[in-house]
């Protein structure tokens, strides 16, 4: 049995903070959590700094030179090694539009990685976005490998049984196949890169969507006579909203607003962190586009934001 004690810190709990706190861990669990003095045994002295949950970081592209893309365990390994240091102990390594053979190579590498003793945040999964979206809103993915849903490459891929997060367009023809498939399987689909109606994000909703990926991003403005996909994701209390808080992507005013109107329940911070994150700015890849981070955001040719270079330190 191992036991640790983490004292001096200010504990952010669910009622409150805890000022001179202390947690005592178990075998890696929480066994208590206290004021004052704290109990006997290997202490890690907080020095008075903040002591919270582990970051669940479920859209994350790339870090320090890596990408899930690569189709390389080890880079699925040195992106776990370098989250853990900004205080993320779960992730969802995050797909790009890519073909069927680069989206399998990766998938496969993940699942390998998934079952490697490392150190680092834990591999829970993966979050699949795209290829199924709307080329209209494709953002920084490939608009030349977006595609319809394609049922023999969706069940070949969960075959794996990598796939936790699914990212589509509510638009998509095979959209109720999709969803019910993946409601069978406990994986939650996502409203993404997409210019679906208001009407068509409902029926998808009811029929089981309940996630919209980086909201605001890649999807139709609010309109007061024209709602869109935007609107019924947010007034849909089952549907639970990503948000990229990097100040870049969502004006400060936005996510007050998606906060005061979902609650901090429904809200999810993510980063949709791309390979610069943690590099110093200049030239990188973000599929098989060319990305130019200049004042650590990252942008397209053409000025489109190409992922983020946000940790979830920083986000929150």
């Amino acid at each position: 049995m191992t036991e640790l004690v983490i004292k001096n810190g200010q504990i952010i709990t669910p009622e409150g903070l805890l000022s001179g706190g202390w947690i005592h861990c178990r075998d890696g669990k929480i066994a208590a959590v206290g004021q004052g003095s704290a109990p006997q045994g290997e202490a890690l002295d907080a020095q008075g700094g903040y002591v919270l949950p582990g970051f669940v970081d479920i859209h994350i592209h790339g870090v320090v030179g890596y990408d899930a893309m690569d189709g390389a365990v080890d880079s699925i390994l040195n992106m776990s090694e370098f989250v853990a240091q900004c205080g993320v102990t779960s992730f969802l390594p995050t797909t790009l539009t890519a073909s069927r053979e680069q989206t399998t190579q990766a998938l496969q590498a993940i699942q390998q990685a998934m079952t490697i003793p490392h150190k680092g945040a834990r591999i829970v999964g993966v979050h699949l976005e795209g290829p199924y979206l709307n080329p209209y809103q494709s953002g920084a993915q490939n608009k030349e490998c977006v595609r319809p849903i394609d049922r023999d490459e969706f069940l070949e891929w969960l075959e794996l049984d990598v796939i936790r997060l699914v990212s589509v367009a509510p638009e998509q023809d095979d959209i109720l196949w999709l969803i019910e498939t993946c409601k069978q399987r406990g994986i939650t689909v996502s409203a993404a890169h997409t210019t679906a109606d208001y009407d068509t994000a409902q029926k998808a909703i009811h029929a089981g969507l309940s996630h919209a990926t980086h909201t605001y991003n890649a999807m139709p403005k609010l309109h007061h006579r024209n709602p869109g996909a935007l609107a019924a994701l947010m007034l849909a209390p089952s549907v639970r909203c990503e948000l990229i808080a990097d100040n870049v992507h969502v004006h400060p005013a936005m996510m007050r607003l998606l906060h005061q109107s979902i609650g901090t329940n429904r809200l999810i911070l993510i980063t949709d962190a791309m390979r610069a994150t943690g590099m110093p700015d200049g030239q990188y890849q973000l599929g098989e586009y060319d990305v130019t981070v200049q004042d650590t955001i990252a942008r397209l040719a053409d000025g489109t934001l190409a992922g983020s270079t946000l940790t979830m330190n920083r986000a929150l």
